[in-house]
């Protein structure tokens, strides 16, 4: 356990540790290396030896949080350079006070990010390992390969602007004569492996188009954490890898965002599942009270200052919504006078119609004029800047905040005035404005952080 000495804190914020856990990144040359396997694996594997984990995604991700919260026992949060300041970046590494060991898990390939750098960098892995000075574990997938796996893993080692890196584990091994082969060649270039897990296609997590199917809807998730801990008991050098986790400076201290309102009706269930961590905890520690109801279940939103309907799957549960009239008649009277908003999938929600996959369209609540398509399907990825031209629960008219776009509907009417004049990293326009109508806001925009430049 770390030293529980304190130095005294900033006023208004957290108490800060002298000394932070260490910590891992654990990376990969791309998306589907077995990132996921393997940060689930060790956060159930460290916690079931009896350490307290501390989990973080770089990038923004609001689907594996909710896996990390699953397999450690405790919350999981975003870091990510390109839409967050120092304040922020700061107030979330903080969470892991407490904690004996820190494990983030990347997104997409170590040094992938945007070209154009955004608040405190391009949202690479890499730039988050260093910033808090977690080494790199890379796992690589070596599927149909042999030695040639070595030469990946020296490239991204001594990458000019390459973290700490701890070693590799290799996934997808054939056999032993396989990774035999491959152990040689990377001691040869003084390289560590730090474990070999065999090819197991009965361990794979079910996904769909926005990625992994969500923790709540896992089928038996429990079973499923326990399985890829075993694997890395089995198959990984847990005392070498929590020997090479390491920590940099404590960073500065920080704030999370404040609520957009008193009380928050929010949201939640299979159809709005996608709000960031930091946004909900910075909420309820700032004393806001968030009220869950369930449009699917045809509830009305409680007596609240906002409603609040987050992203999800509104396309895949398009026939209930549409079914959902005392959900439908309760908005409506709230929109009468308080606000509304609406993100990506809660944005549709929010609309005239959503014509579903099979070209059936589906009534929505009808408090905005736009019509989206998930038959017409092109995928809308990527950074998002927003200059806002109508005032958003909590933020004026002239803020520009920081977001993300991750959907795959296609835009067939957008008829009312446009929320905000958006663009992505490199600063060029996009269509997806979002809307306003009276106390009804919404966009596919997830918001993340305020402020930005």
């Amino acid at each position: 356990m770390q030293d529980d000495e304190t130095r005294p804190a900033r006023a208004g914020s957290r108490r800060l540790p002298v000394i932070w856990p260490p910590g891992l990144m654990i990376a990969a040359p791309g998306s589907g290396s077995g990132k996921t396997t393997v940060t689930l694996g060790l956060l159930r594997a460290f916690r079931d030896a009896g350490l307290v984990v501390q989990p973080f995604k770089n990038g923004p991700d609001y689907i594996d949080p909710a896996f990390h919260l699953a397999a450690a026992g405790r919350p999981s949060f975003n870091l990510d350079g390109w839409s967050m300041g120092e304040d922020l970046l700061g107030a979330l590494a903080f969470r892991a006070e407490g904690a004996d060991l820190v494990i983030a898990e990347g997104s997409m390939g170590l040094y992938d990010g945007t070209s154009t750098a955004g608040r405190t960098g391009r949202g690479a892995a890499s730039e988050i390992a260093r910033r808090f000075g977690w080494p790199v574990v890379l796992v690589l997938d070596v599927g149909g390969q042999a030695q040639s796996a070595a030469a990946t893993a020296l490239g991204f080692a001594r990458h000019p602007e390459a973290p700490d890196f701890a070693g590799v584990i290799l996934n997808n091994v054939a056999g032993p004569r396989h990774e035999a082969m491959i152990r040689r060649e990377m001691a040869r270039l003084g390289l560590t492996v730090l474990g070999a897990l065999p090819r197991r296609k009965d361990l794979v997590l079910p996904e769909r188009h926005l990625g992994l199917v969500q923790a709540g809807e896992h089928p038996d998730l429990e079973a499923a954490i326990g399985c890829l801990a075993a694997l890395l008991r089995d198959h990984a050098d847990l005392d070498a890898l929590r020997a090479a986790a390491r920590a940099g400076a404590a960073p500065a201290a920080g704030r999370l965002p404040p609520p957009p309102a008193q009380r928050i009706a929010l949201a939640s269930d299979a159809a709005f599942t996608f709000t960031y961590p930091h946004l909900l905890t910075g909420w309820r520690e700032a004393g806001a009270e968030i009220l869950p109801f369930s449009p699917l279940a045809d509830e009305a939103p409680p007596e609240a200052d906002l409603v609040w309907l987050p992203g999800g799957y509104p396309e895949l549960h398009a026939g209930r919504l549409a079914a959902a009239e005392a959900f439908r008649s309760g908005l409506s009277r709230h929109a009468e006078t308080r606000p509304v908003h609406g993100e990506c999938g809660g944005y549709m929600a929010l609309g005239t119609a959503l014509v579903d996959a099979g070209g059936q369209h589906h009534r929505m609540a009808g408090l905005l004029g736009l019509v989206t398509s998930y038959e017409q399907r092109r995928l809308h990825l990527g950074y998002r800047t927003a200059h806002l031209l109508s005032p958003l629960p909590g933020h004026a008219v002239g803020a520009r905040l920081a977001g993300h776009e991750f959907h795959y509907s296609t835009i067939l009417d957008q008829p009312d005035a446009p929320l905000a004049s958006v663009t992505d990293a490199e600063g060029n326009p996009v269509p997806e404005t979002g809307s306003c109508r009276g106390h009804v806001t919404g966009s596919f925009f997830h918001l993340i952080a305020a402020g930005y430049p």
